[in-house]
């Protein structure tokens, strides 16, 4: 049985904090390779119900921005060989200022940050701030895109792109076609490295792109099953654990 890197996408201090660092450790145990924390957002673009659900929550408790880097910082000490990148808005990022809030970042073991309403090319100067800090800008790539806007981000020299698989928000089933695969080198024909995500959950989907990318990326399919063993932590440690297995160990 062969594996594809995974990385998985967490609401930060989602339902808990005791909870949502359980759910860490299940999926590096489950195989994760990389941890895609979010900062909850009031008004994300990107995600579907499930996320949107899990940060309004999180929200409700008055978590703060200081908060999430808290949690990150948790989960870095405990587990400081696993990468971990940030994902939130343009606006959580650019209030406090791109550097202060990249230093912050940095210091709490962020290792890349994934920022999908920055445009690549008009980034408010996040990818030099990370780079200062240690850093990776990671920019979004989507089908929607122009084939020659296309192209200038597959050529700027980004070590990694994250490739939305459709249009749309997170959370729907993603359908991996011959035109996803296309997609997936338009996206690469510069060099960089993918990371493909939206609407993955299961290994059917891992095994379609496991020739075409870095890591798949897997979000909502954990929230749901947070939300639904959030009366249970050992139960949501098994459930993490097992759908991690799921999607990262491939059938030959």
């Amino acid at each position: 049985m062969s594996k594809i890197k995974l990385m998985s996408h967490l609401v930060a201090g989602y339902p808990t904090d005791e909870l949502a660092l359980t759910a860490a450790r299940a999926l590096i145990k489950g195989g994760a390779d990389i941890l895609e924390v979010q900062l909850p957002f009031s008004d994300p673009s990107a995600d579907g119900p499930a996320i949107q659900t899990a940060c309004t929550e999180v929200l409700g408790r008055k978590y703060r921005t200081a908060d999430g880097l808290a949690f990150i910082a948790q989960i870095h000490s405990e587990f400081p060989e696993v990468p971990i990148y940030l994902m939130s808005y343009g606006s959580l990022i650019y209030t406090p200022g791109v550097a202060a809030f990249c230093k912050k970042a940095s210091e709490a073991g962020v290792k890349g940050m994934i920022i999908p309403d920055l445009p690549f090319d008009f980034d408010e100067g996040l990818t030099e701030a990370c780079k200062k800090n240690g850093m990776i800008n990671i920019p979004v790539a989507a089908p929607s895109m122009s084939e020659e806007r296309l192209s200038k981000m597959a050529h700027a020299g980004f070590p990694f792109i994250y490739a939305a698989l459709r249009t749309g928000i997170t959370g729907t089933d993603t359908k991996i076609d011959s035109g996803t695969i296309d997609f997936l080198k338009r996206v690469g024909a510069g060099g960089s490295k993918i990371y493909g995500g939206f609407g993955i959950s299961n290994g059917v989907q891992s095994a379609a792109l496991s020739d075409s990318v870095e890591a798949v990326v897997a979000g909502s399919v954990f929230v749901r099953i947070i939300s639904e063993n959030a009366g249970d932590k050992d139960k949501l440690f098994s459930a993490v654990k097992a759908k991690a297995l799921e999607i990262t160990h491939l059938e030959q």
